[in-house]
């Protein structure tokens, strides 16, 4: 059973940096591509980045390119977002997923939810200003 567990969620002032983790179980990580989504109260979830299985590829939201960079560590089955210059609207549930297809990734598809078949429960981030 595949399990993704996302942490590193808090509360942070405009301006500051939070770095999200997100640990894989149950399928081997290091052949999928990875994703992170957020959703905003009241707003649809929407995609922020991906990174493919051997973290050669990376494709970013503009709404946060040049802030925040995807990276992952298939050691230790973990991806990570680093989030700087956070801004009001970046306040989110964060949730990690992985892809459905083994050793795939394709930017324009990788936006996609229908791509990933699990999800983490999530990790809020809220920004002060």
């Amino acid at each position: 059973q595949v399990q993704l567990v996302e942490s590193g969620g808090g509360l942070v002032q405009a301006g500051g940096s939070l770095r999200l983790s997100c640990a894989a179980s149950g399928r081997t990580f290091s052949r999928y591509t990875m994703g992170w989504f957020r959703q905003a109260p009241g707003k649809e979830r929407e995609f922020v980045a991906a990174i493919s299985w051997s973290g050669t590829n990376t494709y970013y939201a503009d709404s946060v390119k040049g802030r925040f960079t995807i990276s992952r560590d298939n050691a230790k089955n973990t991806v990570y977002l680093q989030m700087n210059t956070l801004k009001p609207e970046d306040t989110a549930l964060y949730y990690c997923a992985i892809d459905r297809v083994l050793m795939y990734y394709s930017r324009a598809a990788a936006d996609n939810e229908r791509r990933y078949d699990y999800w983490g429960q999530g990790t809020q981030v809220t920004v002060s200003s």
